[in-house]
């Protein structure tokens, strides 16, 4: 397959490329800078030092001799966009291209605009360019379970029957996003169902939970090959974070009671998921949403299993419960639905103390890299 992947110098983005790559797709990755940017703004660097996405891709041919492309540019650009999709006839185009971070849309108002207004141009040209250029191109586009908040109830798997007055329907889940960033998802498909509905495109929606992990078998070849792996208050995801806290003698920043629940998955299952979604479309005129968890954990049962690994490793792992900046839920139910990809042959990793272990041991390798100063600042929603 043609696959076009925008958003691919990321933290999934890039292993993304690769992924496809090595098992003989043609890959044209596209992307701005605009996480190596914002990094660069808020001095909250990766932890490992990555090549551009050009020298990345040199890299790979040299090691692999297959061959990714790459186009520098800014997707809410639509002249740009459509030129890419002119040139390229993806048949398949993966969309990572957002800005990815709830902290960040709650920065200040500036950051908040240019949240709404990156997320939703951005998904907007994209479906004017599939329905420009090949309306049977599937668009694989990376969701967020924070659509979702945290019901009183089960998550289904994106859509639940209603029962009102005797009548019966069919609508998407209810959401009630925790902040601006995950707000901007929920816009996100909502307009793609619109033109699902409008135009008979396909749309497969994956509502992820927060992923972890450094590597892939892809990147594992050369450290060259490795993520943009952050581990600060603004793109790093939890678990991360807490692994390089407990690496440089950071007490774990556990917000609150710690009480809240969320479904996570391995970088590697990121890879699966997006893999079978792209290799088994939907349907033309259908919106299938997949729930993009394998395990759930609470903030404080994911610092006790760091705490206990870290113990054993030889760091004298804290954990410290710090004010909530977030306005949430710290103690409540949780228990989304996930088999849609489970079905389509998803082969979980799941969390063992050897995963973290060997996350420990990379991290270590750089952790004269670490800046402390990044690892916490209590960007505040309130």
């Amino acid at each position: 397959m043609k696959i076009l992947v925008l958003g691919a110098d990321g933290y999934l983005g890039w292993p993304t490329c690769m992924y496809f790559s090595q098992r003989g797709h043609e890959v044209l990755g596209v992307d701005n800078y605009f996480r190596r940017y914002a990094s660069i703004e808020l001095d909250c660097e990766p932890l490992m030092p990555a090549p551009n996405l050009l020298q990345r891709a040199q890299v790979w041919q040299e090691l692999t001799g297959k061959r990714i492309e790459m186009a520098i540019g800014d997707i809410t650009d639509y002249n740009f966009l459509l030129e890419i999709f002119k040139h390229f006839h993806p048949e398949a185009v993966i969309h990572y291209a957002e800005q990815p971070s709830a902290p960040y849309s709650m920065i200040d108002r500036d950051k908040a605009a240019f949240t709404v207004q990156n997320n939703l141009l951005g998904t907007l040209n994209i479906a004017y360019a599939v329905k420009e250029t090949d309306p049977a191109c599937h668009i694989v586009k990376l969701g967020t379970m924070g659509e979702y908040g945290t019901p009183n109830i089960d998550i289904e798997e994106g859509w639940l029957d209603i029962e009102h007055k005797g009548r019966q329907d069919t609508f998407l889940f209810p959401r009630q996003a925790s902040s601006l960033y995950h707000t901007s998802k929920i816009q996100d498909t909502d307009l793609l169902w619109f033109y699902v509905r409008t135009w008979g495109i396909r749309v497969t929606d994956l509502m992820q939970g927060p992923v972890y992990g450094l590597s892939t078998e892809e990147s594992d070849l050369d450290e060259r090959l490795m993520p943009l792996f952050n581990y600060d208050e603004v793109f790093g995801t939890v678990l991360n974070r807490f692994i390089v806290q407990a690496v440089s003698g950071y007490p774990l920043t556990v917000y609150g009671r710690g009480g809240q629940t969320r479904g996570y998955l391995n970088i590697k299952d990121t890879m699966q998921c997006v893999y079978l979604s792209a290799t088994q479309p939907s349907r033309p005129g259908e919106l299938r949403i997949f729930n993009q968890v394998t395990e759930t954990f609470s903030v404080t049962e994911l610092a006790e299993k760091v705490k206990a690994v870290g113990d054993r490793l030889g760091h004298k792992v804290e954990i410290n419960s710090v004010p909530n900046p977030r306005a949430e839920k710290e103690e409540h139910y949780y228990n989304p639905k996930y088999s849609g990809l489970l079905d389509l042959g998803l082969k979980p990793h799941f969390l063992t103390e050897d995963v973290l272990a060997d996350m420990f041991r990379v991290v270590e390798k750089y952790q004269d890299r670490i800046n402390r100063n990044a690892i916490f600042r209590g960007i505040s929603w309130k």
